[in-house]
């Protein structure tokens, strides 16, 4: 009987990881919509974009909250679904990514102060133009650096998941190994944009190699093994 409460509570376990995963890859489409009011090189249209664009700002700032209460689903929900392959490991993986949720959240603020600083309100008047620009820019740049601090502890954390999977007996290997990799993509991306003055210059193409290519592969496989999958494991012996 015990080991029947046991195996269905990894079952449920993984259902949730897998829906809050999903939640997670779903509405994080639009908490990135913001990004194409950005001109690089151009403060001016780039501020003139977020004060003509206030709401899809707002609608980003929401998905993003959004997704920030799903990674703590997922965190716990991990926690449970790992816990008979190392506790003391599952547990540090899901202080981890609530340490990402928390540094991420910070760095939220600096989005709702740009959403101020566009809002036109009466106090804003003491400020010049140029001030309000840049002013916008230092807060964007703020919540870029609080970003890329935050995923070092999400690539830490999904690094200890991938071991676990690795170790486990009822999830396939390779999901570790993939995940693995992808940890390593996060921390190489987040050094190189904290350490390197000129990352400005092949960002995009940095993210793209190292984040966007190997987090969707790994986590939207293992979100699709979760849902499919998950629910179907054997009892653990």
């Amino acid at each position: 009987m015990a080991n029947a409460i046991a195996d269905m509570s990894l079952r449920k376990a993984a259902l949730i990881a897998g829906l809050g995963y999903l939640i997670v890859f779903v509405i994080g489409v639009p908490a990135t919509l913001w990004e194409g009011l950005v001109v690089q090189g151009d403060v001016a249209a780039t501020a003139s974009n977020f004060i003509a664009n206030d709401l899809l700002l707002r609608i980003s700032i929401v998905s993003w909250l959004v997704v920030l209460v799903a990674d703590v689903v997922v965190a716990w929900a991990l926690y449970i679904f790992l816990k008979p392959v190392n506790k003391s490991l599952s547990l540090l993986a899901a202080w981890f990514r609530l340490v990402f949720v928390a540094i991420f959240g910070v760095s939220l603020l600096n989005l709702f102060m740009v959403l101020q600083l566009s809002s036109g309100s009466d106090y804003l008047s003491v400020f010049g133009v140029g001030q309000l620009q840049a002013h916008m820019m230092l807060f964007l740049g703020a919540f870029d650096y609080g970003v890329e601090i935050s995923w070092v502890f999400f690539g830490l954390h999904i690094f200890i998941i991938g071991y676990l999977i690795f170790k486990s007996r009822y999830i396939p290997r390779i999901f570790g190994i993939l995940l693995i990799v992808a940890s390593i993509g996060y921390q190489i991306n987040s050094f190189a944009n904290i350490l390197l003055p000129n990352v400005a210059n092949y960002e995009t193409t940095l993210f793209i190699v190292t984040v966007a290519v190997p987090a969707i592969i790994s986590e939207l496989l293992l979100t699709l093994w979760l849902l499919l999958r998950g629910r179907k494991i054997p009892e653990l012996k």
